[in-house]
């Protein structure tokens, strides 16, 4: 057999090496080196009265917030669920104080944005009295505005809105300078992130409604567009599933619990070396038959659920 000489070894040596890195490199570019899970879940409009309202099922809004609560503890590895407004169908403490029971059910961290249902002009449960209330069910919940940021892990950075205006009686929906100014620096702070927004009012709108559009989006569009890494907004308030792509903006419209196809979502963001994929699914209630009652008490349900590719959809922004 023949003896391996001195060089022969260090050619080998380098062969090998060599070929671990191609072998790492190729890992770092094709498979997911950090992923992050949460849950999406829009207008529950939680109600403690008897009697569905229009097209709302709001007398099973208990029941259809723990069966989300439900799925949503199924999943494994969720780092955190958000509630994208109207958490409540009342602005009264006594509904607040009935959703949040539920909510210690979760498992996971849970965090929200306003919607137009949970406080409004002249109502008692403002801002600061709705905040305090959920920060003795939830501990994670310790922010002093009703719009904050954070970093749920390294890579992703978290951006909450409110889009609620509070000086008159509307549904349409507001940041005002304060905010903007603010959304534009936390941009500019997370440029090496996958930036998550989430809000009410949406900045895109699923379908046409001109009572409750956000009366700034152009501006919030504005701001957004300077940026050039994976920015993803999640929005709430129409009811409707709906998945727009725009750049480097992706815009998600997030169907209603309380109303039909009565759903969630959730959504799998993974970033790659030159990419970052979301994967966004669609998650019905289980209780079919109050969703086939939701059905019927809607006008033209394919404005709700979307197409398939609104419900559920993989989408890729390059870096």
């Amino acid at each position: 057999m023949k003896k391996e000489t001195t060089s022969g070894k260090i050619k080998n040596f380098i062969i090998t090496v060599t070929l671990s890195g191609l072998m790492l490199f190729g890992l770092q570019c094709y498979c997911g080196t950090n992923s992050l899970k949460f849950a999406q879940v829009s207008d529950v409009h939680y109600y403690t009265g008897a009697n569905n309202t229009t097209y709302k099922m709001v007398a099973e809004s208990p029941k259809l917030l723990d069966d989300a609560i439900e799925q949503i503890n199924s999943v494994p590895d969720v780092s955190f669920v958000m509630f994208t407004g109207d958490l409540i169908d009342k602005p009264f403490e006594k509904e607040l104080s009935a959703f949040l029971p539920h909510t210690e059910k979760l498992k996971y961290p849970w965090y929200f944005a306003f919607g137009n249902h949970d406080t409004m002009f002249g109502g008692y449960l403002t801002p600061r009295v709705y905040m305090d209330m959920v920060n003795k069910y939830n501990k994670n919940y310790k922010f002093e505005k009703s719009f904050y940021a954070f970093t749920p892990q390294k890579g992703y950075r978290v951006i909450v809105l409110d889009s609620i205006i509070r000086d008159r009686l509307t549904s349409e929906g507001r940041l005002g300078k304060e905010q903007l100014a603010w959304l534009d620096n936390e941009l500019a702070n997370s440029k090496k992130d996958t930036v998550l927004i989430f809000m009410h009012v949406p900045v895109l709108e699923p379908f046409n409604s001109p009572n409750h559009r956000l009366e700034d989006a152009d501006k919030v569009e504005e701001i957004i567009n300077k940026y050039k890494n994976p920015i993803a907004i999640f929005q709430g308030h129409y009811h409707s599933a709906k998945i727009t792509q725009k750049g480097n903006v992706l815009y998600v419209s997030c169907p209603a619990l309380v109303s039909y196809p009565n759903a969630f979502r959730m959504i799998t963001v993974t970033n790659y070396r030159t990419k970052t994929v979301f994967n966004i699914e669609n998650k019905e209630t289980n209780l079919k038959n109050v969703q086939k009652l939701a059905k019927l008490l809607v006008f033209g349900s394919s404005i709700y659920t979307g197409t398939e590719k609104d419900q559920n959809n993989t989408i890729t922004i390059k870096k």
